[in-house]
């Protein structure tokens, strides 16, 4: 089974993988990825969801062979690629900005492809957030969720993750920055008071160059005293790399609203999960 986009998916799948994580997470299962080989194509700027596959994949027994993303931008026909690929490797994950060359890997495979972010979407992580989120907050599927900001990949997956799972989200941004029409799991305001009052998670994204000035920030920057709106015991989860001052001030940063850093450490089992579903599919 491959993983490109949220949307693909159904409730059942994603509790199934968010089960296996826990299995994962509790009982450090061993050499499941024994005698098993993934290709992995990432840019030398990632950083975390790098980090989580390659030492997830080592620690289950298996191996990775590091390509960058660029490989698959030769004049050779992805579909070729693939059919040799597929002689050596039992996973293809792949950091590419173009979605499509993903689904048409995924359209000549008989292994997994999993998408490890694109342009358009970046299903392991929004997947790790949830689950991170599910550990902390046991009610997560009856809490109200804002993102704050333009549309992009990070946005547009939360907006598919609440729809599959039946989510209350609120997307707060400039007018005429809808990523879709309003409906039972999306809301649009440009009112960040007013949807903080509503919120318990506020997840932001890094800004585009045409969204990083000194009005959107007056706007829409997250502080202590925004996050003070919303309601008791509300998170905050910034995507990284997020900007201080921008997106997000400093201070809201060193309060207790920031979810923290070993948020993060969830995407190793998340990752995991996912890749052993697919694998097992």
């Amino acid at each position: 089974m491959h993983l490109l986009d949220i949307e693909e998916l159904d409730e059942s799948i994603i509790l199934d993988i968010y089960e296996r994580a826990d299995s994962l997470r509790l009982k450090q299962e061993g050499s499941l990825l024994a005698g098993k080989t993934c290709v992995i194509f990432f840019p030398e700027s990632s950083i975390r969801t790098r980090i989580t596959f390659e030492k997830g994949i080592q620690q289950l027994g298996g191996r990775t062979i590091l390509f960058p993303p660029e490989a698959l931008d030769k004049p050779e026909r992805l579909r070729d690629v693939m059919g040799y690929l597929e002689n050596w490797a039992d996973a293809a994950i792949i950091r590419h900005p173009d979605l499509d060359k993903l689904r048409e890997l995924a359209a000549q495979a008989h292994i997994p492809v999993i998408n490890a972010m694109t342009t358009y979407n970046h299903p392991c992580e929004i997947l790790a957030d949830l689950y991170a989120l599910r550990l902390q907050r046991p009610d997560y599927r009856g809490l109200t969720y804002a993102f704050v900001g333009p549309p992009g990949n990070i946005g547009r997956t939360w907006m598919h993750m609440a729809q599959v799972m039946g989510l209350t989200f609120i997307h707060v941004c400039r007018p005429g920055q809808q990523m879709a029409e309003e409906g039972r799991y999306y809301r649009f305001t440009d009112s960040l008071e007013e949807a903080l009052r509503e919120s318990d998670v506020v997840l932001t994204d890094p800004l585009p160059t045409p969204f990083r000035e000194e009005s959107y920030y007056r706007d829409y920057r997250i502080t202590p005293e925004r996050m003070a709106l919303a309601r008791p015991g509300a998170l905050l989860n910034p995507c990284p790399p997020f900007r201080v001052e921008e997106e997000v001030s400093g201070s809201v940063i060193d309060s207790p609203y920031f979810v923290g850093y070993g948020f993060k450490r969830h995407l190793l089992e998340v990752q995991q999960a996912a890749l052993l579903y697919g694998l097992e599919r």
